[in-house]
């Protein structure tokens, strides 16, 4: 497979890179943390390729990437006071809610009860998004290895794996999102990142 790369300034990169991932096909672009490869979140075939290609261990669920916080019920549901506290406060931007999910999103993207789901603050992701629906996204990298930050670090290591990437320029973010479990009755974190345990403890007690 040749992986095509298309700018995103690029009329017709949206259009394109929806027609891919609607034929189960992979799709690297920027967000606003570090770049990430994703699929249709509800076509589990192609999730199942992103475990693939990346070398990532199964039990690892990935987290979906959606447009807006309107869209959340699409994924998830019986959200907690925090969760909904927390997606006010920082969506978008770069922060993973883990809540309960929708029976219907596939065993190959969660297979647990819960699953994580964040709006980035990317308006050309954000468009995509919006054309697509929720796509079950990962970072761009083989497992284990660094996180690509630029279209060139994606090719270096998914060149011939994925069908296309995105470039959108070196991203600004370069930090993982913080991640945090609203799935119980106490807000956990579970991942420190660009928002600080601080900020999420004040924005919960507002």
């Amino acid at each position: 497979m040749k992986t095509e790369v298309l700018p995103i300034s690029d009329p017709g990169a949206i259009r394109h890179a929806a027609d891919v991932l609607q034929q189960n096909g992979l799709v690297a672009f920027p967000t606003d943390t570090v770049y990430g490869v994703g699929a249709l979140a509800f076509q589990a075939q192609a999730v199942e390729k992103l475990y693939n290609i990346k070398g990532r261990a199964k039990e690892k669920a990935i987290p979906v990437l959606i447009a807006h916080a309107a869209d959340l019920g699409r994924v998830a549901r019986e959200l907690t006071p925090a969760a909904q506290r927390l997606a006010e406060k920082f969506w978008p931007g770069p922060l993973t809610l883990v809540v309960s999910k929708q029976a219907s999103l596939p065993e190959a993207v969660s297979a647990t009860a819960t699953v994580g789901v964040r709006v980035p603050d990317q308006p050309f992701t954000q468009k995509l998004l919006e054309l697509t629906g929720p796509l079950a996204v990962t970072s761009a990298n083989l497992s284990g290895a660094p996180d690509a930050l630029t279209a060139e670090e994606v090719l270096a290591q998914l060149s011939g794996r994925i069908e296309v990437v995105l470039d959108g320029g070196k991203v600004l973010g370069g930090r993982p999102s913080t991640v945090v479990d609203c799935s119980g009755v106490s807000p956990k974190i579970l991942r420190a990142g660009p928002i600080s345990t601080s900020d999420i403890n004040q924005a919960l007690l507002e």
